[in-house]
């Protein structure tokens, strides 16, 4: 949708120049998941990581100066392991002059047939009225009621992976597994149920 637009796209964050940006009230910002995700190499948010792409947006930030911030990315940004870091960044953010806001949202609380938790950071500069998160609202559908009816075959499964396929009890909503081990699988191994979430 962004690229359909008139809004321009300003290229490499590393190498954007701020005088360049225009002026804006939003600014929506996340940077990879990868130095983060429990699936990931857990390298954290430091500067040359992935995950490190983060501290570009302090120029932005501190040039344009954007009435709200909206950040959002994998649960463990606080977790355990990367909490000290993710609350460095909550202070710096203070010292501008924003106040933070953040929450774990699953998708599954807010209608979305998906159980994925993400964080959600939203940032307001200056006197506003406190800011709150919506409420949670009912799951009324299931992965079938977003499927297609009619899918291209390249999106199947190859002869090979249906070969490995293990029907498996382990979960309700997990029908079953490509690896031949259940210890051994990640979430990207599991075949979910259409029925569930």
């Amino acid at each position: 949708a962004l690229h359909d637009t008139d809004i321009p796209n300003l290229g490499d964050i590393c190498k954007i120049k701020v005088e360049d940006i225009p002026k804006h009230d939003l600014f929506t910002y996340s940077f990879p998941c990868q130095d983060l995700s429990v699936a990931g190499k857990q390298a954290g948010l430091g500067k040359g990581t992935r995950s490190g792409l983060l501290y570009e947006c302090e120029k932005i930030i501190e040039h344009c100066k954007p009435k709200y911030l909206l950040l959002e990315n994998v649960k463990n940004l606080v977790g355990k392991k990367f909490k000290r870091q993710f609350d460095e960044w909550l202070d710096y953010l203070e010292s501008l002059g924003y106040s933070n806001y953040w929450k774990v949202l699953n998708a599954k609380d807010y209608g979305v047939p998906q159980n994925r938790e993400r964080v959600f950071v939203v940032r307001i500069l200056g006197d506003h009225k406190p800011y709150e998160f919506a409420n949670k609202i009912p799951l009324n559908k299931c992965i079938a009621d977003i499927l297609e009816d009619e899918v291209d075959e390249k999106y199947y499964l190859s002869e090979e992976i249906q070969k490995r396929f293990k029907l498996t009890n382990q979960n309700k909503n997990i029908i079953g597994t490509t690896k031949p081990e259940f210890r051994t699988i990640g979430q990207r191994d599991l075949v979910y149920d259409k029925n569930g979430i």
